[in-house]
C-alpha cells in the first residue's frame, strides 16, 4: 500500500499565497524544526488552541456527563 502511495501520480496545481513577511519567518522557522521545506509545512499547519478555546474544551469535558443523545435531529431542532 505504501509504496503505491509513493508512486501515484495525481494531479497538482501551484497557488501563490502572500504572507507578512514576520508570519514567513515563523513558519519558516517551525518548518525548518521538523526538517521540511515550507510549502510541505503549510500543507499541515499545526497551531495552539487560545486561551478561550481551551478553556470552553476543558468546561464541555467537565459536562458531558450532562449530554443527551439525539437519534434525530430534525425532530430536536424542530422541538426546541
Amino acid at each position: 500500500m505504501v509504496l503505491y502511495y509513493l508512486h501515484m501520480r495525481t494531479p497538482q496545481a501551484q497557488i501563490k499565497i502572500n504572507l507578512p513577511l514576520r508570519f514567513k519567518e515563523f513558519v519558516e522557522s517551525k518548518a525548518s524544526q521538523f526538517g521540511m521545506p515550507l510549502a510541505a509545512y503549510m500543507q499541515y499547519p499545526t497551531y495552539e488552541a487560545s486561551e478561550k478555546v481551551i478553556k470552553e474544551t476543558k468546561k464541555a469535558l467537565r459536562e458531558k456527563n450532562r449530554a443527551i443523545e439525539v437519534k434525530d435531529v430534525h425532530k430536536f431542532f424542530k422541538d426546541l
